[in-house]
Parts: C-alpha cells; structure tokens; sequence
C-alpha cells in the first residue's frame, strides 16, 4: 500500500528506513467512492492527498457552473494548497471520478516532518514549486492558445485524460463547450 507513495518520494528525496517508517505512520488511508466529493467549497482543506489508485478533478463553481481546472491521476498528489497553508476556506471542489485510495498527510503532520526530517523541507519546496509551473502552464494555455490547441497539447501531454475522463468535463476543463469539443474532434478528425 505504501511502496507507490515511497517511490515517488524517492523522486525528490532520499529516506533511510527508519525515516520512511516515521513518514508512514503520518499518513491516513482513505477511499472515495466514484463522484464523492473529497473536499467541499467553504471547507478547509487540511490534509494533502497522495493518490494510490483512481482519478481525482479539481474545479470551481462559477454561476452555477462547474468548471473543471485539472485532473490527478495515481502516484500524483494534489492539495488546494492556499486552504492547506493558510487554514481559510477553500474556494474549489475536489471529487473522486473513479474509486479512489488516498494517503493523506495532514497539514500539522507536514509541519512536524519538517522538523522532524529536515529533508521533507525540500521536499516541500519542490512540490511548491511543480504546483507553481504548474498553474503557470494551464495559465498560458488559456490565455495564449485557441481551443483547438489545448485539444492538441492536452492530447499530446496527457492522453491518460481521453481515457479515463468523461467529454464533458474535458471540455470544461478547456474552457469550452461540449458542442464546441464535438465539432474540434470532428475535425481534427478529418485532417487525419
């Protein structure tokens, strides 16, 4: 259960077994069934999720919309990192779009691992720092690509998405309409 989330530790820093013990015993094990809301807007988001198997979005209520900003897949951690850090309400939503096993690390534990292993500091850093680039990123597409062009890149980056994600919250999450994804796929389609 906890070999996933130890190797991709292991991407960032290096843990004796006694540290990879300590840092186990902070994780909670959770899971989620298919459309469970793992965080609620107005909630406070305490704990970063560390994802064993399933898909998780993250998205916003607009006007009575939902607008879908990202999706997670497994070995991937996600936190709404402004409630984690600040302890205000959160502004998203997170759900479950399959049944889902998370480790989640709690925010007071995170603290204590930074002291506790001085080492978890970088890795806090590190993953302040993907989550920054990575809000950039879809920040850029956006802004500076036509629909069709974030159809293509997201194709290209991360086909994982047309696999396991309904079309209608891909095309929310490009900022478009499920009509308008039809016809891009259509033609894209017959360019082939």
């Amino acid at each position: 259960m906890y070999q996933q989330i130890l190797q991709r530790l292991s991407q960032f820093i290096s843990l004796n077994p006694d540290e990879q013990d300590h840092f186990i015993r902070k994780l909670q094990v959770r899971e989620f069934k298919r459309k469970e809301l793992i965080l609620m807007e107005g909630q406070v988001c305490r704990y970063s999720y560390f994802i064993n198997y399933g898909c998780l979005r993250y998205f916003y209520n607009v006007d009575g919309r939902e607008n879908t900003a990202q999706f997670f897949f497994e070995n991937g951690w996600y936190t709404d990192y402004e409630s984690f850090l600040s302890g205000k309400p959160s502004k998203q939503n997170i759900e479950a779009l399959e049944k889902c096993q998370l480790l989640l690390l709690s925010a007071k534990d995170m603290q204590e691992l930074y002291i506790d292993i001085p080492k978890f500091e970088r890795f806090g850093r590190m993953m302040a720092e993907n989550a920054f680039l990575g809000v950039r990123k879809r920040t850029e597409l956006l802004e500076n690509q036509t629909a069709e062009e974030r159809y293509l890149s997201l194709m290209k980056e991360r086909p994982k998405v047309f696999e396991r994600i309904p079309q209608h919250y891909i095309a929310s999450y490009l900022g478009i309409k499920p009509p308008s994804l039809s016809r891009i796929r259509k033609r894209i389609l017959s360019k082939k």
